[in-house]
């Protein structure tokens, strides 16, 4: 039931009387598992069989026409993913809980350069970077890493920063993460790192990320899980609240990536309870 709410982003109850109008049709089994309630097409013989063959058909000639399809799709695909991913819920508990126990030399910048020190020596584009606080930690093991923002301001400072760090492959550029002034084909990872959601147009910002990539190249995006915190627009200048995991995993195929995963990676425990979305893909071979 979980999973159908999920999918078909509609209300239990909605759910529950489509699904007992299927059962006492013939159509739907189901059976309690611990919390759950399980639902399976009922298996048929003979002509029922036909008929139900027949129905199938007629549903899948009105799914073809509907809107909504597409994004169901979508949902599905996502939810099974999760279904498959077993580990996801151990992680998903230990969420917010890394910090709050002082542990000597544990902290999320320790944590940080030790991830990044598996990462080979990439030519790396942060669109939206800000000031590059990221871009500066990448620097230190990318071949090269191109910051791009549109606040003058913001690049002015980078700069200074990058220049009192010794940061010779750190190059920022004045820009905009949907037209961003970096040579087509030429990096071999996009990063939007809590910038997306301040685009006019995420999409377009995506396909100028997909275009500056090489074949095979891979896009990486943080941003915020959709929201209804109406204030971040006038508090953080956000254009959007946040994306849900299906407009993301849509926005990215409609531009061309494959292999995209999806997945929430923190929850705030503090209101407004913000939750953070991974997303990554890559750009075709």
């Amino acid at each position: 039931m979980a999973e159908l709410q999920e999918v078909l982003s509609l209300g239990q109850s909605n759910i529950s009387a489509q699904l007992a109008k299927l059962k006492e049709a013939g159509l739907v089994a189901d059976r309690r598992s611990g919390k759950n309630r399980l639902y399976r097409v009922e298996a048929a013989d003979g002509k029922a069989r036909e008929a139900q063959a027949h129905l199938f058909a007629l549903v899948e000639a009105a799914i073809a026409e509907m809107r909504e399809a597409r994004q169901d799709r979508s949902a599905l695909t996502l939810a099974l993913r999760k279904r498959a991913d077993v580990a996801r819920a151990y992680f998903d508990a230990l969420a917010g809980k890394f910090g709050r126990q002082y542990i000597p030399g544990r902290s999320w910048k320790a944590m940080g350069e030790m991830m990044l020190s598996f990462v080979p020596p990439l030519v790396v584009a942060d669109l939206g970077a800000g000031e590059g606080t990221v871009s500066q930690m990448l620097a230190q093991h990318a071949r090269q890493v191109i910051a791009v923002d549109n606040s003058e301001k913001m690049v002015a400072y980078g700069r200074q920063l990058a220049k009192e760090h010794g940061f010779m492959n750190l190059d920022y550029r004045l820009g905009d993460m949907e037209e961003p002034p970096v040579e087509s084909g030429s990096v071999d990872v996009v990063l939007f790192s809590q910038a997306l959601h301040h685009a006019q147009k995420p999409k377009k910002a995506l396909e100028a990320a997909y275009s500056l990539l090489k074949p095979g190249g891979q896009v990486i995006i943080l941003d915020l899980l959709k929201h209804t915190f109406e204030k971040a627009r006038v508090l953080y200048a956000d254009v959007w609240l946040g994306f849900s995991e299906v407009e993301m995993l849509e926005m990215l195929e409609s531009v061309g990536f494959l292999e995209t995963d999806i997945r929430v990676v923190d929850r705030e425990q503090k209101a407004p309870w913000f939750q953070t979305l991974l997303a990554t893909a890559r750009k075709q071979p």
